[in-house]
């Protein structure tokens, strides 16, 4: 599982110019399923997410979780995060899972950080989206479960 979190003040993800996710202080979380993810990994990656301290405190310190905030999450499936472009002109996306077995760990994903008591919304899995961020800081990290 590659992520790539963006801490956001706001953000939102049309779909045929409709906004079918939103969320505002909290994470945008574009999420690339590999095939050797696992139910087990899942879980670690949204725990990890959940609790990683990565907002500011009183002091202006990376200090405080997500939970810590009960700020909301923006999930959204993106397969490109595990493109090849090392060879070629066009990326090589062999290390993505197939989209049956992504889909379903995606929602399991979904599913975990909700079950935390995250107010979370999402894409649509495999549509065409556009995605508006307004990072906060900017502050964004790679996690690789």
């Amino acid at each position: 599982m590659k992520v790539i979190l963006q801490r956001v003040t706001s953000a939102q993800v049309l779909v045929q110019n409709e906004c079918v996710g939103k969320c505002s202080n909290g994470f945008c979380i574009l999420v690339g399923v590999q095939p050797t993810d696992t139910p087990t990994i899942i879980e670690k990656m949204a725990n990890r997410i959940a609790n990683l301290r990565v907002f500011e405190d009183e002091n202006k310190k990376m200090n405080l979780s997500l939970l810590d905030i009960k700020g909301s999450c923006l999930i959204v499936s993106q397969f490109t995060l595990l493109a090849d472009c090392n060879s070629g002109r066009r990326p090589s996306f062999t290390g993505a899972g197939n989209p049956a077995q992504a889909n379903e760990l995606f929602n399991l994903f979904v599913s975990h950080m909700k079950q935390k008591g995250i107010l979370v919304e999402t894409g649509i899995f495999g549509a065409n989206m556009q995605v508006e961020i307004h990072n906060d800081g900017p502050a964004t990290f790679i996690l690789e479960g």
